[in-house]
């Protein structure tokens, strides 16, 4: 079975995309940063170092520090799935970030995206 094309993505190459979807609803690149860190567990400085080396979406969930336990409380669809559904681990993490960043566009309180 081959990888889905998004695995072999590198998160720098989808991480403006995630930025300008915030910022067109008035939000900022400090709560993408935020909601990527509570997610993955990851420094800001490590986040910034991932994306300098261009590290792809597989490696990035695979190294990340400590995944969030609370992000199984993320429930909804992305993509026309429920993320809670998704059963492929990494393809899942990766919908958890989507499902965020859209949480954050579309005007939700940062204590609610970050599950607290």
């Amino acid at each position: 079975m081959t990888k889905h094309k998004i695995y072999t993505m590198s998160v720098a190459s989808v991480y403006p995309h995630y930025v300008t979807k915030a910022e067109k609803k008035g939000r900022t690149k400090t709560e993408v940063d935020e909601i990527i860190r509570w997610l993955t567990g990851y420094s800001q400085e490590e986040l910034e170092a991932q994306l300098e080396k261009q590290t792809d979406f597989e490696t990035f969930f695979a190294e990340a520090p400590q995944m969030n336990p609370s992000r199984v409380l993320i429930k909804g669809v992305i993509c026309g799935v429920r993320v809670e559904d998704i059963q492929e681990p990494t393809m899942q993490e990766i919908r958890y970030l989507d499902k965020l960043i859209d949480e954050l566009a579309k005007g939700k309180s940062m204590e609610k995206i970050l599950r607290q």
